[in-house]
C-alpha cells in the first residue's frame, strides 16, 4: 500500500479525540484515531457510505440495547 495523507475530520475539535482518514486509492479508505493511531480500519467508499447513510437515518441509534 503506497503512502497517502492522513486528513483529519472538520468535526473533530482540538481534544485528543480526532478521527482521520486517508485514501491511498479508488476502492479503499482508511480510518483512524489520534489515541490509537496504529490502529487503522480499513474500508470501501461504498460500506462507508452506508454505514454514515444509516447513522444520519437513526438506524443505528438502538444498537446494543436491550
Amino acid at each position: 500500500m503506497r503512502t497517502s495523507q492522513w486528513q483529519k475530520s472538520s468535526y473533530s475539535g482540538e481534544g485528543n479525540a480526532c478521527l482521520y482518514v486517508s485514501a491511498p486509492d479508488n476502492a479503499t479508505i482508511r480510518l483512524r484515531e489520534s489515541d490509537e493511531p496504529d490502529t487503522i480500519l480499513t474500508t470501501t467508499p461504498t460500506a462507508l457510505a452506508a454505514l454514515i447513510h444509516s447513522t444520519k437515518a437513526g438506524r443505528l441509534d438502538r444498537l446494543g440495547t436491550a
